[in-house]
């Protein structure tokens, strides 16, 4: 039991920030480490980071919603698309082998994380302004197809690509970015996770409770802090929580 309340500890703490910093799914870090250290069955690991998703990032929008960091009505379109395709998502995971892409949703991490670092997100409110309703609508569509197949097959790298997509596909900046990824990550996690046990069963009970419970709790940290910083300070402590999870996760999946 020690065992296992230290293991949902880290797995929160690096899945709570990577959501209250970056949006980022907490799947990406509490799966791989269920599987590699409580020996948990892949399917039903990504079920209980997505579940543990579905409150962090629920309660991080918030937190970017009272600091006007969410737009939720040019996400609209996107989240029905991401929506729709987490189920198909999840459907197909149960098919094929488990972690199939887990190599490229680390790489992305990493990458994005570099790329806030090098060339930071000065994009401001005004200039998101600029873009065609037709554009950011098929945008939406299109790009949240994907992000939902991504989603629901890995249970990883839904956020990530969502931040990548808001920042330089769709011209957001990064506090809004981030604020409506979590928004949009919250409902397309539980939709994940219900069809996750619905097909595959109900997990573990504690480790169910303690990832969602130290998942929330170093998200709502994390985006308070984010919140209150700085555009500068942000893409930096973005791309910084990025490569470091990245790194993490690599070595977690590799550990064996």
């Amino acid at each position: 039991m020690v065992e296992k309340v230290l293991v949902c500890l880290l797995a929160g703490l690096g899945a709570g920030l990577g959501t209250g910093f970056a949006g980022m799914s907490a799947a990406a870090v509490i799966s791989p480490m269920l599987i590699t250290f409580l020996g948990m069955e892949p399917y039903a690991a990504v079920g209980i980071a997505l579940a543990s998703d579905v409150l962090a990032s629920a309660a991080s929008a918030w937190t970017y919603g009272k600091n006007k960091n969410l737009d939720i009505r040019n996400g609209l379109l996107m989240m029905a698309a991401v929506l729709a395709f987490t189920v198909v998502g999840s459907y197909v995971a149960s098919l094929v082998p488990s972690r199939t892409m887990g190599s490229f949703s680390v790489l992305m991490t990493m990458l994005l994380g570099i790329k806030f670092i090098i060339r930071p997100v000065m994009t401001t409110r005004e200039a998101m302004q600029n873009v065609s309703k037709k554009k950011r609508m098929v945008q939406s569509i299109v790009c949240g197809a994907f992000i939902g197949m991504i989603c629901g097959f890995v249970g990883a790298g839904g956020g990530m690509m969502m931040l990548l997509i808001l920042t330089s596909v769709m011209g957001y900046e990064l506090k809004t970015a981030v604020g409506t990824s979590v928004f949009i990550m919250a409902f397309t996690a539980l939709t994940g996770a219900v069809s996750h046990f619905t097909i595959g069963g109900l997990p573990d009970g504690w480790t169910l409770a303690l990832c969602m419970a130290f998942t929330l709790l170093f998200a709502q940290i994390a985006a308070k802090i984010a919140n209150k910083s700085k555009p500068e300070t942000l893409n930096r402590v973005v791309g910084v929580v990025l490569v470091v999870l990245g790194v993490v996760i690599l070595a977690v999946q590799y550990l064996k």
